[in-house]
């Protein structure tokens, strides 16, 4: 491909290893008349690795509006601007929702140039299986993410959280509290000269005793086996919900009412109340 169209062209990089950039990707870098960045003086060493002189333009959270005219009048004119983050695909968990949507509305022409992304790779290498929710970076402040576990807790996918190698101790003691019966997959500097992975239940994941640096994906496995369902059986609420309809209803009755009010499988209910009818 060697004639360009104007417009905005969403550019996949490298997530550690320079080498893992498409060959498409390079030549729209290559032709393009402006490239967006998070930070000039990660992405320059990307350019200069493949000998690529291309003005590079800042494109954060912080001055992203102040600039987004400018970028949609430079395009407006015919040229071609291409995005790219600080590594993986752009615009997940990054910059650059703005000028998408901006250009959506423009109907500018905006071209996805596939490749890396820290999230398909995390869960390519899991061993959990093709089935996720992908959060990403999680809140700092406890109220705010006791509020954002209460609400996904129950999900029953692999979860992917972006997380800080600086605050990786403290999301894990909120991942035993709520998220009990998982596994937890740790990818840190994947592709890169320390790439190093961890696999372990969450109870017994402890976290890390030294400070460790570097970029973090994190993976919770979806529930193991009907935990969900044994979760609830075991607290004690519902054992005293069915003890008192087992008192007032046939058997039968009683597991279908339980089953389709908690939403659990008839023959955990039937095998709770038989227990109870013989306490």
């Amino acid at each position: 491909m060697t004639n360009f169209l104007p417009g905005l062209y969403i550019v996949s990089t490298p997530i550690g290893n320079l080498e893992d950039i498409t060959l498409r990707a390079l030549s729209v870098l290559k032709n393009s008349d402006q490239i967006l960045c998070e930070d000039t003086r990660r992405s320059i060493k990307l350019l200069n690795h493949y000998n690529i002189k291309k003005k590079l333009v800042s494109n954060h959270k912080f001055n992203e509006k102040k600039i987004l005219k400018s970028i949609i009048e430079f395009i407006q004119k015919g040229k071609i601007v291409s995005i790219i983050s600080d590594a993986g695909t752009p615009l997940i968990s990054d910059p650059g929702l703005i000028l998408l949507k901006e250009c959506i509305d423009k109907k500018i022409s905006i071209f996805p140039i596939p490749g890396v992304s820290a999230i398909t790779t995390a869960v390519s290498m899991s061993g959990f299986d093709d089935k996720y929710f992908f959060y990403g970076f999680l809140p700092k402040k406890n109220k705010e993410l006791e509020k954002v576990f209460k609400e996904i807790q129950n999900y029953n996918f692999n979860v992917v959280f972006f997380v800080s190698a600086k605050k990786v101790n403290f999301y894990i003691k909120y991942f035993k509290k709520f998220f009990k019966g998982r596994e937890i997959f740790v990818a840190r500097e994947m592709t890169k000269l320390h790439e190093t992975f961890y696999r372990q239940d969450v109870e017994t994941f402890d976290g890390f005793q030294e400070d460790i640096k570097g970029e973090i994906t994190l993976i919770l496995s979806k529930k193991k086996g009907n935990i969900s369902d044994q979760e609830i059986l075991d607290k004690k609420k519902l054992n005293v919900e069915i003890s008192k309809y087992l008192k007032r209803y046939t058997l039968k009755d009683v597991v279908k009412l339980i089953s389709e009010k908690n939403d659990l499988s008839k023959k955990k209910v039937y095998e709770l109340c038989l227990k109870l009818k013989k306490k």
